[in-house]
């Protein structure tokens, strides 16, 4: 299973980036937020250092991306454009399935309905050339380094600890007996204040 390919990258490696790239997410934006905050934020949805959206945006950008490595202009465009396409999808997800997004643009100049921003599409840009220029490899080269064998036990544990982690965090925010602002309200309780 480990080995089997798809978009030309083995499984082991597409997994293994995906979760160091949840967990390099999780922390450059706890320490950001925290910074804004002048108090510790955890910003994942669980209690672990882990943003899957980090990791699906980062893995999915880079397969996409990779072809455009020598284009650096059209790499920072596409990827602006693509990490917004699919924050912006992510958060009608949210919607769709919460009944509310767990960020909040508002307060930002150029925002489409606090789900986007100019601000985080310029940022995003950036964020895709420095993938795909710069980290990507190095993050394949540090998977590299381990034996396959131990890396292959390492994403299990980490994606089953993960998985244990989120479905705990949501079974305490969705009761299926209330609405969304007892939904809303159990979720500030558990994350501390909304929309940090």
């Amino acid at each position: 299973m480990w080995s089997k390919e798809i978009f030309g990258t083995d499984i082991y490696h597409l997994l293994a980036t995906f979760i160091l790239y949840s967990m390099l997410g999780w922390l450059i934006e706890s320490i950001y937020m925290s910074y804004c905050n002048k108090k510790l934020t955890n910003r994942g949805f669980g209690r672990g250092p882990f943003c899957p959206i980090y990791g699906f945006g980062g893995v999915i950008g880079y397969l996409v991306m990779q072809p455009l490595r020598t284009h650096v202009v059209l790499l920072y465009l596409v990827g602006a454009i693509l990490a917004t396409s699919f924050e912006f999808v992510v958060a009608l997800l949210m919607q769709k399935l919460f009944g509310m997004v767990w960020w909040d643009y508002n307060d930002k100049p150029l925002n489409y309905k606090g789900i986007i921003c100019l601000e985080s599409t310029i940022a995003w840009g950036f964020y895709a050339c420095i993938i795909v220029l710069f980290l990507n490899h190095r993050l394949v080269g540090l998977i590299d380094r381990y034996d396959a064998q131990f890396g292959e036990l390492a994403c299990t544990v980490i994606m089953v600890l993960e998985t244990i982690d989120y479905l705990i965090q949501l079974s305490k925010v969705i009761d299926l007996g209330t609405g969304k602002e007892k939904l809303l309200e159990k979720y500030c309780q558990i994350r501390g204040r909304f929309n940090q």
